[in-house]
């Protein structure tokens, strides 16, 4: 795949990443949601990410936008600030093509320049010839757990495969006071009191 510019999601994007994200929905396993949400669902969340300050990555080609992928808040307990979730979800007709790869690589990059410690891929259908256990596993994510028979979709039941991968030295070291997470949990805790 040639001429490829990853940059960040703009909200003109969403009807793209709606339609993408309702494919993914309605024929895929990678989502557990039942019903593609509406655009006005989607732009909820991506509000949400955005000005949560997390990164929101779009991967344009010469025929528009084929695939995106954002990292937000893994859980919304405090002691879980320096771990996220990635998510990935590429237009049909451009998947098999390395996009995916493209789009993780650039999220991890991300996440690491924020001061992350932890990225958790938590994977419907997550048998192991997945194609997104295969590229979380390309890419140096370790098995970390599967919930066995979680998720009931078309007709079958899934498991939920856990991989993660360890960022800024992981839990090697304590948190860093200038990374983004610690600086947001400050500031909150500061509007809070």
């Amino acid at each position: 795949m040639s001429s490829i510019v990853l940059r960040d999601a703009a909200e003109a994007d969403l009807d793209r990443i709606t339609d993408i994200y309702a494919d993914a929905v309605a024929n895929g396993t990678a989502s557990y949601e039942l019903e593609p949400p509406t655009r006005d669902e989607m732009a909820a969340r991506f509000a949400a990410l955005k000005a949560g300050g997390y990164p929101y990555v779009a991967a344009e080609t010469p025929d528009g936008l084929a695939g995106y992928a954002y990292a937000g808040p893994f859980r919304p307990r405090p002691a879980y600030r320096f771990v996220v979730e990635d998510s990935i979800y590429i237009a049909p007709q451009a998947k098999g093509q390395g996009l995916g790869a493209l789009l993780l690589k650039e999220l991890i990059g991300r996440c690491e320049t924020l001061g992350f410690r932890q990225i958790i891929a938590v994977i419907g259908d997550g048998r192991p010839d997945s194609p997104s256990v295969r590229l979380h596993e390309k890419l140096g994510f370790r098995h970390s757990g599967k919930l066995e028979g979680s998720g009931f979709k078309h007709g079958r039941w899934l498991d939920t495969v856990f991989m993660q991968l360890a960022l800024n030295g992981g839990a090697g070291r304590i948190p860093d006071a200038d990374s983004w997470p610690e600086r947001r949990f400050r500031e909150s805790r500061a509007v809070g009191q």
